[in-house]
């Protein structure tokens, strides 16, 4: 992780003293309200005090941190998220709370929610015909015979595993199988200690996720009074639970889920028994089933997607966006389920947001989340966080999630970090998309909450809030450009206007409508924050967008053409337009838009062009012009060129011979430690060099060198300054 200088505590990188703003209240509508700027009808009015000039290396860093902190999907290329499904229809049945993990087999749904109001000792007989159809399609899995054993020999059995497993499912068929002539429901709200008190009639019993706690244990004294009272009946009892400290006395048989296979042939062999084999050889089958940590429930659901395909590319397209429409289903059951406590959606949502980073930050900011949550379900009480809860291993089970230890780049070296994402790269995208879609009622919390990671002073965390907020944009633009970016982008503190600014980056770079025509437009907006936001967004965009340098160049250009431009607007023009070429693999392409400026007729432009080039050039750091050059432009022909055709021009020019001078000064001190920067170098000074002037400029810079530490002139400039006067061949 590479973090940027010691922020502020509003989250500003830069340098002044930070200035907080006063948080506003959004309104009943959930629109914050409009601050009037007096100059909005004036497009050259500043609109305000001029903002601060940022220094180059705090712009430079918190380009590199947005690059090192973005998670993976935004800068991959394929960005788009969502889904529409063929027909719009969704597909997924994905475990969920049907009533714990049941299995759904065939057209079977065993739910056996209680009544409303009913009483703890209610209970009922499972429909027969159910059982049988579940029978029918059911997969044993690596833990069912030993399971079944223990339970014909102790008539008692508490059956633990984690969520969507399908231990339910494998409850009633571990009674069935017994051959009980009748098999119960129990209401998971019997009391451990009244369970003998409901084992009366002839029969099995299952009692399904049963709730356990420190003041709510399951004791083995509960469990023998249950097997006297069934060893007088003939009957049997199947308890599940979910992984549980709150077992004293008992030992749990450990449950685990059926490879997706064999719950997919299962329910085919029933179907469409003739062509099992065929239709598992299908490649979005075999993509399907190569997917860790499919639940039985989904994979039921793909065997029934899959028992209906009829060879048309429809039914193909259907197989092949069921994981999509599996995941969108899982999110919906998440933060839809009303017995899913706020604490653990509030986790959801935080893991979303910090996604394939250390575990540590999502637990935390989980929690402050909660808190928001809380005061806005229950204002007239003050929020109260637990300082205990569940395990990490058991919140990451529920998520669908997993961690491990990776090594984590800080500005001291690697260092260990547990780290937790989802098991499904898209959980995170689509958690995101449907709380703020589909539940606009936890939008003030969600919207507070992020203003509140955007001050946060770790580099990773802001960058996360600008992330997870371009995806909010990318789902519904216009609310979250009211309740979040634009908030950000006229604050006076820098931070937040690098916030929005990273907003607005990620958001063009998940294909959010109208994003590039709202930077244009705010190019020249009224308010200087905004044109600043915007200026800042259009330069980190080309390097990871390398076709939108023109149209980027092309905006900041019209804004340079603006002779009411302060200083420190000039200063965010040039640094945003170095930007360009100081991060991403393809700046040949940038390097070339760059030449076309030179030939405007705008003397703005241009100087615009000649002191941005002359600024990336002014850059030793990783990642820098210069290495890139080394490493890669010095072989492509066309790159080198227009390279060779800046600096000529560059130095060339009264206005920024200094700084080219300097800039080259810093190229040679590169290249006094790296040898392929060296031989760059020596290939490209001879390029330079089309007049006497040229030869001389360049002579006179490299006699007059000093090395970094201030001594004498290095070697590295005596052996240029042999490239600048070639010895001729002896004839």
């Amino acid at each position: 992780m590479t973090s940027a200088p010691a922020a502020h505590d509003d989250g500003t990188p830069g340098t002044g003293p930070a200035r907080q703003r006063p948080p506003e209240q959004p309104s009943s509508d959930n629109t914050p309200p409009r601050r009037a700027h007096a100059s909005e009808a004036d497009p050259r009015s500043p609109a305000g005090p001029e903002p601060e000039a940022e220094g180059h290396e705090e712009a430079r860093a918190a380009q590199r941190e947005l690059v090192a902190h973005t998670p993976g999907f935004f800068l991959d290329g394929d960005a788009r998220f969502g889904g529409s499904l063929v027909g719009g229809a969704q597909h997924g049945v994905s475990g969920g709370r049907v009533d714990g993990d049941v299995y759904l087999g065939g057209r079977t749904e065993i739910h056996h929610h209680g009544p409303a109001g009913a009483t703890p000792d209610a209970s009922g007989e499972i429909p027969p015909e159910w059982i049988g159809e579940l029978a029918a399609v059911f997969a044993d899995g690596p833990a069912f015979a030993a399971a079944l054993e223990r339970l014909r020999e102790e008539r008692v059995l508490v059956l633990a595993g984690a969520h969507a497993t399908g231990r339910n499912a494998a409850a009633l068929m571990l009674v069935h199988r017994l051959g009980m002539p009748a098999v119960h429901a129990l209401s998971p709200e019997t009391p451990p200690a009244a369970l003998s008190g409901q084992l009366t009639q002839p029969g099995g019993y299952v009692l399904r996720d049963l709730p356990l706690s420190r003041n709510r244990p399951l004791r083995d004294t509960h469990l023998f009074a249950a097997r006297d009272q069934l060893a007088r009946t003939g009957g049997c009892l199947v308890v599940t639970v979910e992984n549980s400290p709150h077992l004293p006395g008992v030992r749990p048989c450990p449950w685990t889920a059926p490879p997706a296979e064999e719950v997919v042939r299962a329910l085919l062999r029933r179907r469409r028994p003739d062509e099992v084999d065929t239709l598992l050889a299908l490649p979005a089958v075999g993509a399907f089933l190569a997917e860790a940590d499919r639940h039985p429930a989904e994979a039921a659901a793909f065997a029934e997607t899959l028992a209906a395909y009829d060879g048309t590319p429809g039914a193909l397209v259907r197989l092949a966006d069921f994981g999509q429409a599996a995941v969108e289903k899982q999110c919906r059951d998440w933060l839809g389920d009303p017995q899913t406590g706020l604490r653990d959606k509030a986790f959801l949502i935080a893991l979303a947001v910090f996604d394939q980073a250390p575990y540590v930050l999502a637990a935390e900011l989980a929690d402050k989340l909660f808190v928001h949550f809380e005061q806005l379900q229950h204002p007239d009480r003050p929020p109260t966080v637990p300082v205990f809860g569940p395990a990490a291993e058991d919140r990451l089970e529920r998520a669908r999630a997993a961690g491990e230890v990776r090594q984590e780049e800080t500005d001291w070296g690697p260092v260990p970090q547990f780290t937790a994402a989802f098991r499904d790269e898209r959980t995170a995208r689509v958690l995101l998309t449907e709380v703020w879609t589909s539940h606009p009622s936890a939008r003030p919390a969600l919207v507070e909450w992020l203003r509140q990671l955007a001050r946060d002073g770790r580099g990773l965390v802001r960058t996360r809030a600008a992330a997870a907020t371009a995806l909010l944009a990318a789902a519904d633009l216009p609310s979250t450009i009211a309740l979040l970016v634009d908030d950000w982008a006229t604050a006076e503190a820098v931070g937040p206007r690098v916030t929005a600014a990273n907003t607005l980056t990620l958001s063009q770079l998940l294909g959010a409508p109208v994003v590039l025509r709202l930077l244009t437009r705010w190019c020249n907006d009224g308010h200087w924050g905004r044109r600043w936001t915007a200026i800042r967004a259009l330069g980190l965009l080309a390097p990871l967008r390398p076709d939108l340098a023109g149209p980027a160049l092309d905006a900041l250009a019209s804004r340079a053409r603006v002779d009411a431009s302060g200083r420190a607007e000039r200063e965010n023009l040039t640094e945003s337009a170095a930007l360009l070429l100081s991060a991403g693999r393809r700046r040949g392409e940038v390097l070339a838009e760059f030449v076309r400026l030179l030939y405007r007729d705008t003397p703005a432009v241009r100087d615009l062009a000649l002191a941005a080039f002359a600024r990336a050039c002014d850059n030793a750091g990783d990642g820098a012009l210069v290495g890139w050059y080394a490493e890669e432009g010095m072989y492509q022909p066309d790159a080198a060129r227009d390279l060779a055709t800046l600096w000529r021009t560059a130095l060339g020019d009264l206005g920024h011979t200094r700084q080219a001078l300097t800039a080259l000064t810093t190229w040679v001190h590169v290249a006094a430690r790296r040898a392929d920067v060296a031989t760059a170098l020596e290939l490209l000074l001879p390029a330079l060099i089309v007049t006497a002037d040229d030869r001389k400029r360049l002579d006179h810079a490299l006699r007059t060198m000093r090395a970094e530490d201030g001594s004498t002139r290095p070697p590295m400039a005596e052996r240029l300054l042999a490239v600048v006067h070639p010895v001729p061949a002896a004839r």
